[in-house]
């Protein structure tokens, strides 16, 4: 009888939790991985990956990419875990249920913020506020973005965060730049409700004119919050939010640090970001309308289709950032890679949620020499399973090619691989990612989909039973 259910021969196993780079079979048995062997192996079923590179499979604290086509474009650029981290979902438990059995990568979510201010005000069951079909349209009666919260409306919303934390929320999502309407004192009681549950806070910070306009003022204010709370803190897409001044960014995040703060942050590589054009972060715009692109046309706005659009809701890309700083984001080893992959609407999103991962490997680590293979891997494997490992005891098994870890592997050609997708076909695989396992499943196998293969789990903060 053969020792393990699959093994993976021959392959470049790169497992920067270790520094492992070596040539070396794995066994895999019951989704697990049984062996790391320098010697020959036998199994069942033997895949021979001489010549590609045998890593942990991708974990993306920040998609909100979580439907049946998110998720295939996901698993093509080697992710095998997706959180919906910077905004959350509510309520936590009924969405984790609603994935059971229909997800390629394994998933998990953040207790929303936003959701559930909307939910306050508004009376309806939010679930993943990305995904709403009929956006709330938000009127002077029910203007969740901006309402100041009465103190008995601020508890009850401090009460249902906290339920989503006990359902399984792995910490607390927070999109404050599209709420301006919560005040310092709100954010910080988000700060403190985190602390009281020893979970993290991941963060979109404030636009800088909700504060003067000053780009590091709203860093200033959740750093301040950690530190007066001892709040772990996760500040999502830093190369989105604190554009030229990333640079300072870090110097204050490092800073932190040092003074034994647990600060964390991530970008994606791309130049634009992109929102829902009839979000709050679009009251009162005073920018550049060309740099906002449609994403259903590819078309750039001026004040007619911008104020057409906005009152039919949709995805815009914002252009504007440059690629010196990108590249030199891209570069630090302590930053994290994470995509904010928007759904797909069709064929229609931003670049970002099929090709985030390849990128950096394949444009930034290989083609620019901006950071070598095994510090990519990091920011993409460990570093985010560490993240959440603390209060998430699943993640002490993902992020790793380990003994024990779970089947989550993403092999692929160091030479080929590389993003497809662009910001007028976005809708496009990566290339050079020959097989991709989750839970000892595979769901890539020879670069294509396997269809019908849906082995991701839930991951929470805390055990919810399935139906």
């Amino acid at each position: 009888m053969a020792e393990y259910d699959w093994v993976i021969k021959s392959g470049r196993v790169i497992d920067p939790a270790t520094g492992l780079d070596e040539i070396r079979d794995i066994g895999i048995t019951d989704g697990k991985i049984a062996a790391v062997s320098a010697r020959p192996l036998d199994g069942e079923n033997i895949v021979n990956v001489r010549g590609l590179i045998v890593a942990p499979g991708f974990i993306d604290l920040h998609a909100h990419g979580q439907d049946e086509r998110s998720n295939r474009f996901q698993v093509l650029d080697g992710v095998t875990t997706v959180f919906e981290a910077e905004i959350g979902v509510f309520p936590v438990d009924t969405w984790l249920l609603s994935r059971v059995g229909k997800s390629r990568p394994n998933y998990g979510a953040t207790s929303s913020h936003l959701a559930v201010r909307a939910h306050l005000i508004t009376g309806q069951e939010i679930g993943n506020p990305i995904y709403l079909d009929n956006p709330i349209r938000r009127t002077p009666e029910n203007d969740y973005a901006n309402k100041i919260l009465s103190a008995a409306e601020r508890n009850k919303l401090l009460d249902l965060i906290a339920a989503g934390i006990e359902q399984g929320g792995v910490g607390i999502g927070i999109g404050s730049t599209y709420t301006p309407g919560a005040d310092h004192a709100e954010i910080l009681s988000l700060f403190k409700l985190a602390k009281s549950k020893g979970v993290p806070i991941f963060v979109h910070i404030r636009q800088a004119r909700q504060l003067g306009g000053d780009l590091l003022a709203p860093l200033q204010e959740v750093i301040a919050n950690a530190a007066t709370t001892g709040a772990s803190l996760h500040i999502v897409h830093i190369n989105s939010s604190l554009g030229k001044d990333v640079r300072t960014a870090m110097d204050m995040i490092r800073g932190a640090r040092k003074s034994g703060l647990d600060i964390t942050t991530e970008s994606y590589p791309y130049t634009a970001g992109s929102a829902r054009l009839e979000s709050a972060i679009f009251d009162d715009y005073q920018g550049d309308l060309s740099q906002l692109q449609w994403t259903l046309t590819g078309e750039r706005l001026n004040q007619e289709t911008f104020e057409e659009y906005r009152k039919q809701g949709g995805w815009v890309i914002l252009h504007g950032r440059d690629e010196v700083t990108n590249t030199w984001v891209v570069a630090q080893p302590d930053i994290m890679v994470a995509s904010d992959g928007v759904p797909f609407i069709g064929d229609a999103s931003h670049p970002r949620g099929a090709g985030t991962f390849a990128r950096v490997l394949g444009h930034y680590a290989r083609d620019l020499g901006a950071l070598d293979l095994m510090t990519a891997l990091a920011k993409m494997t460990i570093q985010p399973a560490n993240r959440l490992a603390t209060h998430v005891p699943a993640m002490a098994r993902k992020g790793r090619v380990q003994v024990g870890a779970d089947a989550d592997l993403t092999i692929f050609s160091a030479d080929l691989i590389l993003d497809q997708a662009t910001y007028t076909l976005p809708a496009r695989p990566s290339s050079g990612i020959s097989h991709v396992m989750v839970n000892g499943q595979w769901v890539v196998r020879d670069a294509g989909l396997v269809e019908n293969a849906y082995p991701g789990q839930m991951i929470q903060s805390k055990i919810l039973e399935s139906p």
